[in-house]
């Protein structure tokens, strides 16, 4: 089911220029590195390069090394269907929770779910059993310690944990497919959030009891989906919490916002 528009927030008076700007950022940072690795990472030949020097390797962080790419590779993606999902997800859930937080913090908040994301990431690899890497290692031919995790995803998974605190009585537009033909469905967004923590938490414990590694960081997702419920009610002050009650917003009419 892809998302397409929320319900949100009734008053919507503030342009989300962090929101906005992240979103630009990720998509001007995805093409220049397709397009001119050397401007992202100097003599860099090839984008995979920029990946690898830029994207958290698990080996690496846990070694103490490149700490820096635990903010650098929440700007990378590994294609555009990936950078479009993620644009497209921040989209839709990022604008309101900006506006009930105010743009300082939620851009602290953002980048605080990432790395709570990213250290998720990197204790599940840590705490997987060597005969589970040996696993993995065998299925994909590649140790995970080595793989470069990349994408806003994980912060994106903070912003949606914020969301179902924050706006729990709100409606997802989705459209689901038959075959080609695109069907829109309306729901609540609480339920639309909940199914997709479920889905990752699902495929996180799969790859943790297989071995087999999908190819998406599913315990960053969980990560920064835990991280944003947990520090959401720190940066999105009481006063400007927008609870809806019968699609009205009580505290706005309160002139408490």
């Amino acid at each position: 089911m892809l998302p397409v528009a929320d319900t949100g927030m009734p008053e919507r008076r503030e342009f989300p220029l962090i929101n906005t700007t992240i979103i630009l950022l990720n998509i001007i940072i995805f093409f220049i590195g397709i397009s001119m690795p050397w401007l992202l990472l100097p003599g860099a030949q090839s984008y995979d390069e920029v990946v690898f020097a830029l994207g958290t390797v698990p080996a690496r962080l846990l070694a103490g090394r490149n700490l820096e790419a635990v903010v650098t590779s929440m700007f990378l993606h590994a294609g555009l269907t990936h950078l479009l999902g993620n644009m497209l997800y921040l989209y839709i859930f990022g604008d309101d929770v900006e506006r009930a937080m105010g743009r300082i913090k939620y851009l602290a908040f953002y980048l605080l779910s990432g790395i709570g994301a990213t250290l998720f990431h990197l204790a599940s690899i840590a705490l997987m059993p060597g005969n589970m890497i040996l696993n993995a290692a065998f299925n994909s031919g590649v140790n995970p310690y080595l793989v470069p995790a990349i994408g806003a995803s994980g912060a994106i998974s903070g912003v949606l944990g914020a969301y179902l605190l924050l706006f729990p009585t709100s409606e997802v537009e989705v459209l689901t497919f038959w075959g080609y033909i695109p069907i829109p469905l309306r729901m609540p967004a609480a339920l639309y959030i909940i199914i997709w923590f479920l889905f990752q938490l699902w495929m996180g414990l799969t790859v943790v009891f297989t071995g087999v590694q999908a190819g998406v960081a599913f315990w960053a997702h969980i990560g920064g989906f835990l991280t944003g419920m947990t520090l959401s009610p720190l940066f999105a002050p009481r006063k400007r919490l927008y609870w809806h009650y019968r699609g009205r917003n009580p505290i706005v009419e309160a002139g408490l916002a």
